[in-house]
């Protein structure tokens, strides 16, 4: 969900400026889950450019603090969110813990890295929804140790409806700053794409696991 389209907007023409969101209709890239995609997004880019990633870090801090109060802990998701979740936790103030994707397979074997005490409030902080499998699993992890996951934040999300689907089984509320719709909007209006690359995107957008 987007609390702020005018922030929408603004993110979407920052994100595609530095090319941390890259379109390519003609020239499609491979997601890590084989799918072919003529977008894909690399927020870590982001934390590069000073002014850029000051404005998403009071932003995701804004929207955190609006919605859920001051959590007693910000949790980032490996290791996109990591970066931007320390960010975060440092303009509010509050402590930072990390999730990986699953335990380590040595020393401790922890899967969240950081101190978390049972019962301590917690918003989860992400860079980047696709299907919402790998956020969920970080908000799984927090919960089996007590944690209360109030929601979570993050900076870009594609907007599937599979992923909204997973997230409200899951009963965890995302916002986003920006989504794929705002970003075409903003693509369309600076003359990033054409209306056949804006065709192709369409396509894409309704059967992207089966898109060629």
């Amino acid at each position: 969900m987007i609390l702020d389209k005018n922030t929408a907007k603004k993110t979407a023409k920052l994100l595609l400026q530095i090319k941390a969101i890259k379109l390519q209709p003609n020239e499609p890239f491979t997601w890590a889950s084989g799918w072919k995609s003529p977008i894909y997004c690399d927020n870590r880019i982001t934390l590069s450019f000073v002014e850029i990633r000051n404005f998403l870090g009071d932003e995701l801090a804004k929207i955190v603090e609006e919605k859920y109060g001051k959590p007693e802990v910000i949790a980032g998701v490996a290791t996109g969110a990591i970066a931007i979740g320390v960010l975060v936790a440092q303009k509010l103030g509050v402590p930072f813990v990390y999730v990986r994707p699953e335990p380590k397979k040595h020393g401790r074997q922890n899967q969240i890295e950081g101190y978390l005490q049972s019962g301590q409030n917690v918003v989860v902080i992400e860079d980047l929804i696709s299907t919402g499998k790998s956020s969920l699993n970080a908000v799984r992890a927090l919960q089996e140790v007590g944690a209360n996951v109030k929601g979570m934040v993050a900076i870009f999300s594609y907007g599937f409806d599979f992923a909204r689907e997973n997230f409200e089984k899951s009963k965890v509320e995302l916002l986003t700053l920006s989504d794929y719709n705002h970003l075409v909007e903003q693509a369309i209006e600076t003359n990033y794409i054409d209306n056949t690359a804006l065709e192709t995107l369409q396509h894409w957008r309704e059967s992207p696991a089966t898109w060629q």
